[in-house]
């Protein structure tokens, strides 16, 4: 069953929770994971732990917990749930205080839910998704994990109105990252993908991919990449905790081939990689 974690107890997740003077709901003041769940055990928990404490600092926000009180909570969440395949998602916001831009003097608030994992179907990777460019207007640090995210929300919603699956940001002629996960290409059998710099989220699945390529002997390169060569690469794809790899079969009116040996041989790798791992 699906739960959730609130204020140092866990609730049902459907129970009202947010106070109204939450900094989160107030001002998005906060900072946030998503992990994947195979077979009841979360993957690459370190690593987003590793990047909410360093999204935290950034924006000088003091955890209310412990790490390994942290790992606690979400172990037990899953256990709760009786869920095998499974999303946990938490959050940490500057917490509870009458509204004003400066600092309140309070403890954070840590929040959690436990839920069904969305599993995307063989016929789901094989046909891939559609994306179109968007100009990206988001802020400069997008490597910290922030609740600010109407940017992306627009821009995804953008994509879905125009017939597209995802939008990816470009900055003055560059690809950045799509609105909720990272992009890579592959160009005569090397695998090319933006530097992790402030402007993009520092993905745990792109460097698990990276990491395959590696493993793999697959050349790689990271660095900045102009549309021309992104519309006319031989294979793309996207990243991110929940889809893993995801194909991409065209870019606005350019369309892909359809064989992406490449891609297939590190989703293979990464589902290898990531069996081993739970």
């Amino acid at each position: 069953m699906e739960i959730a974690y609130y204020q140092n107890k866990f609730i049902d997740v459907d129970s009202p929770a947010l106070p109204i003077d939450e900094r989160g709901h107030q001002f998005g003041d906060g900072v946030y994971e998503y992990v994947r769940v195979y077979d009841g055990t979360p993957l690459f928990l370190d690593e987003h732990l590793d990047r909410l404490e360093k999204s935290a600092a950034e924006i000088k926000l003091t955890l209310p917990y412990r790490r390994d009180e942290i790992t606690g909570i979400i172990y037990e969440g899953i256990k709760r749930s009786s869920l095998k395949e499974a999303a946990v998602y938490f959050q940490v916001t500057r917490g509870i205080a009458p509204r004003n831009h400066s600092f309140p003097n309070v403890k954070a608030v840590f929040s959690m839910t436990v839920k069904e994992a969305t599993i995307f179907t063989d016929e789901a990777r094989d046909k891939g998704i559609s994306v179109m460019l968007k100009q990206d207007e988001r802020w400069a640090n997008c490597f910290i994990k922030s609740l600010n995210l109407l940017p992306n929300v627009l821009s995804k919603q953008e994509a879905i109105e125009k017939g597209y699956d995802e939008a990816i940001f470009v900055h003055e002629d560059f690809v950045r990252e799509g609105t909720s996960c990272n992009v890579f290409m592959v160009k005569d059998g090397t695998l090319y993908t933006p530097p992790a710099t402030r402007h993009i989220l520092h993905g745990i699945t792109r460097k698990a991919v990276l990491d395959c390529a590696r493993e793999y002997n697959i050349p790689v390169r990271e660095q900045a990449i102009n549309t021309t060569f992104f519309k006319n690469c031989d294979e793309a794809f996207i990243t991110s905790t929940s889809i893993e790899i995801m194909p991409i079969y065209s870019i606005e009116d350019q369309i892909l081939q359809k064989e992406r040996p490449v891609t297939k041989r590190l989703y293979s790798a990464y589902q290898s990689f990531y069996k081993q791992e739970v």
